[in-house]
């Protein structure tokens, strides 16, 4: 009788409900539990904490590496790398602070992608400014004029790509400069085109130029009468007068 009523209940069943009753091995599989993803682990970490996305939520998470990189270089030029904590940063995007590192394994890798950011918009700035001029001394002066433009709209972050900014720190001051080189080369390519005259050292000329245009940030005052464009038309146009149409004949 109790076999009777045991094979009447399982006939009873539906097939999907009887599969579901049997053991994984007597289907011949073995339940593997899958490893959560370490996105999914951050995910579920910032929800539960109750000022983060939800599972699954990638936009966002792209978002919040950019919000991490400004707040960051915000932090960083005001108070150096060496002032700054990963703790600060992650407080400043309201993040854990062991989420930061899903986007950033340290503050020099932050660093570092700070710096190549904006080293890329400036190099970006000047070529496009280069591009809608034709005769050398125009372009120098296109350049300039980009240049100043680009370090008074950066702020702060104007002392993240100062050439001293950590020179404390070899390997890593090391790939600074290496960034910086290919905008560098821009002007020397622009001083190399004008034709200077015999026993004027181009080098030391650029080098002249771009002293003065940095040093503007730390005095120029956006309520003056002077923009910073006239300010670096002003500065090449001494060099040209000095130069220029001594070496155009």
């Amino acid at each position: 009788m109790h076999s009777r009523s045991k094979i009447k209940h399982t006939l009873g069943r539906t097939r999907g409900e009887r599969a579901s009753c049997r053991p994984l091995r007597a289907r011949g599989r073995t339940a593997v539990a899958r490893a959560p993803t370490k996105e999914t682990i951050l995910d579920r970490q910032e929800a539960d904490a109750g000022r983060g996305p939800a599972p699954g939520d990638r936009p966002r998470r792209r978002n919040k590496r950019e919000e991490v990189l400004l707040k960051a270089a915000e932090l960083i030029a005001r108070h150096g790398i060496d002032g700054t904590s990963m703790r600060d940063i992650a407080a400043a995007v309201d993040m854990l602070p062991g989420s930061l590192y899903y986007h950033f394994a340290s503050k020099e890798e932050m660093l570092q992608a700070i710096h190549e950011r904006v080293v890329a918009d400036m190099t970006r700035r000047v070529e496009a400014a280069v591009a809608r001029a034709t005769r050398p001394w125009d372009r120098l002066e296109a350049a300039a004029v980009a240049h100043l433009e680009g370090l008074i709209a950066t702020g702060n972050m104007i002392t993240i790509i100062s050439p001293d900014f950590a020179e404390d720190r070899r390997a890593l001051n090391a790939t600074l400069k290496a960034q910086r080189n290919t905008y560098e080369v821009l002007f020397r390519d622009l001083f190399e085109a004008l034709g200077l005259p015999e026993g004027v050292d181009p080098a030391l000329l650029r080098l002249q130029l771009l002293g003065a245009l940095n040093w503007v940030p730390v005095w120029f005052d956006p309520a003056a009468e002077r923009a910073p464009a006239e300010i670096a038309r002003a500065f090449v146009a001494t060099l040209r007068t000095a130069y220029g149409d001594r070496a155009q004949g």
